[in-house]
């Protein structure tokens, strides 16, 4: 794969973390493939689970419209090919307890064919489980 491909991936992760930070399914299911794959890890916490397809990303919007969650830098992307890590952190409180929590994650993401196709999520399961926890 060239550099302008990687490139482009990368501009596409970018446009899905725009639209995930602004709640906009539209622009999301646009940007995700039909058989797309989500996995977050953990347990006790709203979000963790498996989501496939655009049923799968209209689910984890859903849910985390239970978290407030801020991204006080922006994250640094790394491409080779078809994959993209994404690196960042992130602040919040899960609504349902008022917990707060700080997050340091990694996304590894394949595109294919300009679209998300497989997303795995490497986060502080531990914190986002204390937060959850009533």
């Amino acid at each position: 794969m060239t550099d302008i491909t990687a490139q482009e991936n990368i501009k596409v992760v970018k446009d899905f973390f725009t639209a995930l930070g602004k709640g906009n399914g539209a622009d999301l299911q646009a940007l995700v493939a039909e058989d797309m794959e989500w996995m977050i890890p953990g347990e006790d916490w709203i979000l963790a689970g498996k989501y496939r397809g655009h049923t799968g990303l209209a689910e984890v919007l859903q849910k985390s419209s239970g978290i407030d969650m801020t991204y006080p830098e922006p994250p640094e992307y790394v491409a080779q090919g078809d994959r993209v890590l994404v690196i960042g952190s992130a602040t919040g409180v899960v609504k349902a307890t008022n917990k707060p929590f700080v997050d340091h994650w990694v996304f590894a993401i394949t595109v294919r064919n300009g679209k998300l196709a497989n997303i795995q999520e490497y986060i502080d399961t531990q914190a986002m489980a204390r937060a959850s926890e009533a």
